[in-house]
């Protein structure tokens, strides 16, 4: 991507039937910058991370669980998830985020 072309964040990654797509924008060392697609009833297994997490959802529908407590977001919405706190996300309908990881 070039980083001084305004582009669309719908349209810089697609959906694919039964899946969940991912498309790294930026990496550096300090953290990294993703979209994702996810087709409805995929998801991400519970898991930790390391770090900070914001999730921007810019399209659809999705079910996320923060050390077991369950949030509805649906697109326009924001939240973070704490680093080493288990999270897990699932496409109530299919969605797309934005996922920034900001490292210590």
């Amino acid at each position: 991507m070039n980083i001084e072309e305004a582009k669309s964040l719908v349209s810089l990654v697609d959906y694919q039937g039964g899946s969940v797509v991912s498309k790294e924008v930026i990496r550096k060392d300090k953290g990294t910058v993703t979209l994702f697609a996810f087709d409805k009833g995929q998801g991400l297994s519970e898991h930790t991370a390391p770090f900070d997490a914001l999730v921007y959802i810019f399209d659809g529908k999705a079910e996320i669980t923060i050390a077991g407590k369950q949030h509805n977001l649906k697109a326009g919405e924001v939240i973070i998830m704490p680093a080493n706190k288990t999270h897990s996300l699932k496409a109530v309908e299919r969605f797309k985020m934005l996922l920034v990881m900001i490292k210590a």
